[in-house]
């Protein structure tokens, strides 16, 4: 019996996914980003309320630009991840697993986070 050939080297970078891939693994970093976000964000409120001059401060690191930065993420990661699982919660429910379907709704999420995220960048940096 012949061995079966098997790849010894898979180059990651060369690899094609389809946008429906890719919708699905920003689904899990979202998440990821999301989850690594909260301790940071307890930590910013209970320093906010722990008095004036705190609230003073985390407003003034709040107002910096690569804060903005870092909140833009999170609201990417939010809109991405809200509407990636709403997508997987159709496709749980078996609406739009065709082919067709699901490439239209990979692309919708992605429209729809990169608006939402545009949207809230012009608000933050106007």
């Amino acid at each position: 019996m012949k061995p079966i050939a098997r790849p010894v080297y898979l180059d990651l970078l060369r690899i094609r996914l389809p946008l429906t891939g890719w919708v699905s693994i920003l689904h899990r970093v979202s998440g990821a980003l999301l989850f690594l976000a909260v301790p940071l964000g307890v930590w910013a409120l209970s320093v906010s309320l722990s008095g004036e001059v705190a609230f003073r401060r985390m407003a003034d690191w709040a107002a910096h630009p690569l804060s903005k930065l870092l909140l833009l993420l999170g609201v990417w990661a939010f809109t991405h991840h809200l509407f990636a699982g709403l997508r997987h919660l159709a496709l749980d429910a078996h609406l739009g697993v065709g082919l067709k379907r699901a490439q239209q709704s990979s692309l919708a999420v992605m429209l729809a986070a990169g608006l939402m995220t545009l949207f809230a960048a012009l608000r933050l940096f106007a």
